[in-house]
């Protein structure tokens, strides 16, 4: 059992980062890894370089292979991140456009046919909301989210559904509110890692 974490927010005081710790140090020791892309200076720029990858399968540039050797190592993938405009930020967006590419996260075979590769990885969701859980459900935002992340790349590359354990009212004065949403969403993650391996 290895768990990468992986979280992109610049501010390393945030409730985002503070999740993606209190996860990591939830788990087994020495069973996780935390990913943090705003500090390790990750480019989230899509180049002519991956578009060449995407397009023909061809080995990726030594920065995204590095990224994709960490995934491999894994058996659950954990991503810690705040909404933005109803949407993980730009950082993450630009991770998944470079890292889970054609010819690694799935192979596009002959006539169109598709071969997806990651069945092995399990992919968690902690998605930091600034707004209360009723508001994404009247307004569908959990919904288009879970479309977008789970069924848009972790269906499309074959990984297994984990669990989406969403931190809502993150920017609530309310600390205590806070703390068990942390608390909860944290704990969700957890079982669903360990439980799944018999720990």
């Amino acid at each position: 059992m290895q768990t990468l974490i992986v979280t992109a927010h610049p501010d390393p005081e945030s409730l985002t980062h503070h999740v993606a710790h209190r996860l990591r140090d939830a788990l087994p020791s020495g069973s996780a890894e935390l990913a943090d892309l705003a500090d390790e200076g990750f480019d989230p720029g899509f180049t002519l370089a991956d578009r060449q990858t995407y397009r023909t399968g061809a080995v990726a540039p030594p920065d995204i292979v590095a990224e994709q050797q960490r995934i491999d190592r894994a058996t659950d993938l954990v991503l810690v991140f705040p909404v933005w405009w109803w949407s993980m930020p730009a950082l993450l967006k630009g991770w998944v456009d470079r890292v889970f590419v054609n010819g690694w996260a799935f192979d596009v075979e002959a006539e169109g046919a598709m071969r997806r590769n990651l069945g092995r990885l399990t992919v968690h969701l902690v998605p930091i909301a600034g707004d209360d859980a009723g508001v994404y459900e009247r307004h569908g935002y959990g919904e288009a989210l879970r479309t977008q992340v789970v069924h848009g790349i972790v269906d499309f590359c074959g990984a297994r559904r984990g669990v989406t354990a969403f931190v809502h009212d993150s920017e609530s004065d309310d600390a205590s509110a806070r703390g068990r949403a942390v608390t909860a969403a944290v704990d969700a993650v957890r079982r669903a890692v360990v439980d799944r391996h018999g720990q």
